[in-house]
């Protein structure tokens, strides 16, 4: 895809979100069935079911994909994504690229072992190594606005109102 055609594509969505704020606003929304028998939740994703469960540093087989790992996978995703729009946007070409999160966890938290551990990753690492001729002032802005638009690093950066309900059925 090149410039124009990202341009065209997205044109519509843009005029219609300047003359109708309210239509940008969308609920996406994610559901998870508890497995009885195992200690795992499957996770319909649209296009298959992700099951998970326990990290193996917490006793857990491996069988299953962890929360974690899929929190990085939805990072490196959105990231991947959000650069290869930006540099088509600003014709910067990028031949080929790999994008790599990794995170820092101490599993005494997330266990209940130390009060003073963390649960949750202490720290979230991002990077992109790019194959592109482009001169550096280029690629500057191409990781700024990337940094600047993927919703799962913004959403990481200055986490939203969280809210929690419980209902029995």
């Amino acid at each position: 895809m090149d410039s124009a055609s990202l341009r065209a594509m997205q044109a519509p969505y843009k005029d219609k979100y300047k003359d109708s704020p309210d239509t940008a606003l969308i609920t996406l929304k994610a559901q998870g069935s508890i497995d009885e028998s195992k200690i795992a939740c499957k996770v319909e994703t649209g296009r298959a079911l992700a099951v998970a469960g326990l990290h193996p540093a917490t006793g857990g087989s491996g069988a299953e994909f962890c929360s974690g790992d899929m929190l990085l996978e939805a990072l490196v995703a959105c990231a991947g994504v959000t650069l290869k729009a930006v540099a088509t946007a600003l014709e910067i070409p990028v031949k080929a690229g790999v994008v790599k999160a990794e995170g820092d966890l101490d599993f005494r938290g997330t266990l209940g072992v130390a009060k003073d551990a963390p649960v949750g990753f202490r720290e979230i690492r991002l990077s992109f190594d790019l194959d592109t001729d482009a001169p550096q002032d280029k690629i500057d802005s191409l990781i700024k606005l990337t940094e600047r638009y993927c919703v799962i690093f913004q959403t990481l950066n200055k986490p939203p109102k969280l809210a929690l309900n419980v209902s029995r059925v």
